[in-house]
């Protein structure tokens, strides 16, 4: 592991002894470690990050992968006794990539099978899921290899068709998950000002929905300064579309008729939505293709300096930004099929880090309110029972076990997740590339191809939204408006 994590870093050899020394430690041991040792945060966040790195991991991977540069450099690495080859085709380039990310790929369908229906830590079938990290590693690296077996007439067809449906679904369900996570936000704050009158978090709402809206002014502004000169006609109907969109949006949330069947719907949501989908369209725009003619509508191309250096930080800060994207998605799908709704949970020993001396007294409470659940008849009478089992079986290993009641987050959904994030990944690096073109490295979304999606996935994120707000009006029966 730790000299695949270092191959990029060749580039730069002033740094290649110590960083290579710090890319080993995503070995499997070390990821064994660090996820039992990590402190306050809890069993499911410290997998959740092992995941998370190994996607980062596989990204770069195929990434550097995508030319022959990798190849030429473990070659040099033999002495060039060793040549390193795929039977008829190259171990690089377009099909490459597909391979090693429909490796991770499968890896997550195999564990999303298994894991189906595991709804807390006391299910023997949690472990695969929070353990075994060496073997699930190795799992990972012997997929990557068998895929070299594979026939290129199945990975033409995979990154065709499949993969770039997967990539679809996912922008889709990461849209959805925005739209979803603006009403929350709103709607929590809203609860916290009603519950206890709190000035803070009437200075929250109204400072981050401000702080927003700034933003996104801002941003406009910039892109209309330095991506909207003379002749970038794109640009310019991408930045007003934009602009006139976040307007409309914002007009909508607070129309009567909208107060009137949501009561809830405001700025604050429209805010969000504003700030997000105005990033977009500044991402879109900021990364165009640097071999179009019109190269003065992207000064960011004119003034690159370093080339290399730009486009290995450009290529690891996207792939941090899906890795970070996927974990957070994944985790907040449980309207899409999660474990956290219709479960009674009842606080643990240990889920807060407050130091105590009568661990005995909060058992006892425990227990009690066990034995009033279960004569209410809200628990099965088995439930005693399950628990004098985890009282006795409490230990070292369960310090800081946060999913013993229940899981933080559906396993299946959040490998079902990650597997159409990989197809995202592969789709982002290899869409319009070129595997005739000699660079070093690749650049990463800078394609008219990607530029769209952007745009056309910001149109999207705004109809969702505006769909939200009027879906009430136009069929108030199936939201219980009365």
């Amino acid at each position: 592991m730790g000299a695949l994590l270092s191959l990029p870093l060749l580039a730069v050899p002033s740094m290649g002894t110590i960083l290579s020394f710090a890319a080993s430690c995503c070995g499997a041991a070390t990821c064994s470690v660090v996820c039992s040792a990590c402190g306050k945060c809890g069993n499911s966040v410290a997998t959740r990050i092992a995941y998370a790195l190994i996607l980062l991991v596989n990204s770069i991977l195929s990434w550097i992968m995508l030319t022959k540069w990798a190849i030429e450099k473990l070659q040099h690495l033999m002495l060039d006794y060793v040549k390193i080859s795929c039977g008829d085709g190259d171990c690089h380039g377009w099909l490459a990539v597909h391979r090693i990310n429909f490796a991770l790929g499968l890896f997550h369908l195999v564990f999303a099978g298994l894991l189906l229906g595991v709804h807390s830590s006391k299910n023997p079938r949690a472990a695969i899921q929070n353990g075994y990290w060496g073997p699930k590693i190795i799992a990972w690296l012997s997929f990557i290899v068998l895929t070299f077996f594979i026939p290129d007439s199945f990975f033409m067809f995979w990154g065709n068709y499949i993969s770039l449906v997967c990539a679809m679904l996912f922008l889709i369900l990461g849209l959805v998950l925005l739209v979803d996570l603006a009403h929350n936000w709103a709607e929590y704050c809203l609860i916290q000002i009603e519950d206890t009158d709190s000035k803070v978090w009437r200075f929250v709402l109204i400072g981050s929905t401000l702080g927003m809206y700034l933003a996104s002014l801002a941003m406009t502004i910039v892109q209309y300064i330095f991506f909207a000169g003379g002749g970038c006609s794109m640009n310019q109907a991408a930045i007003t579309i934009n602009l006139l969109l976040w307007i409309a949006v914002s007009a909508i949330s607070v129309h009567p008729t909208v107060q009137e069947y949501n009561p809830k719907a405001g700025l604050a949501q429209a805010a969000m939505v504003a700030v997000y989908c105005t990033y977009l369209t500044m991402s879109a725009v900021s990364m165009e293709p640097d071999d179009t003619e019109d190269r003065h509508c992207n000064p960011l191309v004119l003034g690159q300096g370093t080339r290399t250096t730009t486009v290995v930080v450009g290529a690891i800060v996207t792939m941090l930004t899906v890795a970070y994207t996927t974990t957070r998605a994944a985790t907040q799908s449980l309207g899409l099929g999660g474990s956290g709704k219709g479960q009674i949970r009842l606080p643990e020993d240990d889920e807060h880090g407050l130091v105590t001396t009568q661990p005995s007294a909060r058992r006892e409470m425990r227990a009690e309110a066990l034995r009033r659940a279960v004569e209410e008849g809200s628990l099965p009478a088995d439930a005693l029972l399950s628990d004098d089992d985890d009282d006795s079986d409490a230990g070292g290993n369960t310090a800081h076990d946060d999913e013993r009641s229940s899981t933080q987050y559906n396993y299946t959904m959040f490998h079902i997740i990650f597997f159409l994030a990989t197809a995202w990944v592969a789709t982002l690096l290899t869409m319009d590339w070129d595997d005739k073109r000699q660079d070093d490295f690749a650049t990463v979304g800078r394609t008219l191809w990607a530029s769209w999606v952007k745009i056309v996935s910001s149109w999207v994120c705004y109809a969702m939204y505006t769909w939200t707000l009027v879906a009430p009006i136009l069929l108030p029966d199936r939201f219980d408006v009365s």
